[in-house]
């Protein structure tokens, strides 16, 4: 198979440097570009990516582009993923719920690739912690990630510390004290200073291949978001929750931080909420209602209905009985047999290729991280898709999906910015 042009860029950039970063969207084809570089560049490789991705991406991917390595997963029972470290193999595949016990094992590895950049965002966290310590042999870096910036400037730090911390420090806290006011010392809330985002940028840029939406875009059909809205029948658990953090429906439903609050308000929105006990009552019926009128007036086509609450999911299942979820069905789907497919951001924002079965997409409620938000999307609008994509977002009225989706634009914003400077 042959690489498109910036494809080839993006690998040669890779090729040409030791510790860098891919800053790419979705289906833009990292995957294939690191593999290319891999190639060419020889030697052996760790790769640290989600599950899923382990499973279904790299051992695809690379007979097409990277047919003259062998490919490890090392993934299962700790006796199989230390047989697949032990083996002969070119390049070894493993994700990162497995880092604490990867860091117990000698590494003889020539570069570590870090797929999905953004689960090593986090820098106190145990597992950055654990593999910070066992890598510092390994001279090649490379991080993939299609939401550097996902939730703010903080997460960029974490992520260029694991591939190269000459770009922003070691240290987290000078990093804050440089580029960031403390607002709330209370609950140790920091915001970013005028100008920190495009000079966090610059500082990274030399180590940064950056493909904007842009310059692959006339190779995809358009991706639409239709904003759907409706109202509740009843708003008055809503205000009671929203009021006085409590919902009185046959029990009383109590929420007792603001955090649980501002759950049960998107549970609500959605027309049900859940008790102490993790049993859902029925609000209403409006959001689903909605969502038939839409399948009708689609006519049936295909159609990937995304849902965050088991209660959504049981509700579903329940309203369209012949409805699949993600396992075990992605072939299926592709194959255009699958009219309705379920799934859930966090099960499915990455490593899924679902371009082939269908080019409709809702949001029955939408997750609070960009990320997850735009992998899942990505699954649908992405190479491959033939048609244009519609994605629709439900959202009840005067509700706190408002609030999400306005958060989930001022975040894209950030990323915009970010991507910006980092072109300049």
């Amino acid at each position: 198979m042959k690489l498109r042009e910036y494809q080839e860029q993006g690998a040669d950039f890779l090729y040409e440097h030791d510790r860098a970063m891919i800053l790419a969207p979705v289906g833009a084809g990292k995957t294939a570009m690191t593999l290319t570089a891999m190639q060419d560049l020889g030697g052996r490789f760790l790769v640290l990516a989600p599950l899923r991705v382990c499973k279904t991406v790299w051992p695809v991917e690379q007979p097409k582009w990277a047919p003259k390595l062998r490919l490890a997963v090392a993934v299962g029972t700790p006796a199989q993923r230390a047989a697949a470290l032990a083996s002969d193999a070119d390049v070894v595949v493993t994700n990162y719920d497995n880092l604490q016990w990867l860091a117990t094992q000698p590494l003889k590895f020539d570069a570590i690739v870090f797929d999905e950049l953004t689960r090593l965002k986090n820098p106190s966290g145990a597992r950055f912690k654990a593999l910070h310590k066992v890598i510092d042999k390994i001279k090649i870096r490379w991080g993939l990630t299609g939401s550097f910036t996902s939730n703010g400037l903080e997460d960029v730090f974490g992520q260029c510390k694991i591939v190269d911390q000459s770009l922003l420090g070691r240290s987290k806290g000078a990093f804050l004290q440089q580029y960031f006011s403390l607002i709330n010392p209370d609950y140790g809330e920091w915001a970013a200073r005028p100008g920190a985002l495009e000079a966090v940028m610059q500082r990274i840029k030399t180590a940064t291949f950056v493909l904007e939406p842009g310059e692959y875009a006339d190779k995809l059909p358009p991706c639409y978001m239709v904003e759907m809205r409706c109202d509740m029948d009843d708003r008055t658990p809503y205000e009671q929750m929203k009021k006085d953090s409590i919902a009185k429906l046959e029990k009383d439903i109590t929420a007792l931080t603001a955090a649980v609050a501002i759950n049960k308000l998107q549970q609500i929105a959605s027309g049900f909420v859940y008790d102490e006990n993790g049993e859902a009552h029925w609000t209403g019926s409006h959001k689903f209602d909605l969502l038939d009128e839409i399948l009708t007036e689609n006519q049936g086509a295909n159609t990937i209905v995304v849902y965050n609450y088991k209660e959504e999911l049981a509700e579903l299942q329940r309203r369209y009985p012949n409805a699949k979820t993600i396992d075990g069905n992605v072939e299926a789907w592709n194959d255009g047999k699958i009219p309705l497919l379920l799934i859930h951001p966090k099960s499915a924002g990455h490593g899924l290729n679902l371009q082939h079965g269908g080019n409709k997409i809702i949001f029955m409620s939408l997750p609070w991280s960009l990320e997850l938000f735009e992998q899942t999307v990505g699954r649908l609008h992405r190479s491959g898709q033939k048609h244009d994509v519609w994605c629709y977002v439900l959202m009840t009225n005067k509700t706190v999906d408002e609030r999400i989706w306005a958060s989930l634009h001022d975040k894209k914003t950030i990323s915009d910015i970010a991507l910006n400077e980092l072109k300049q």
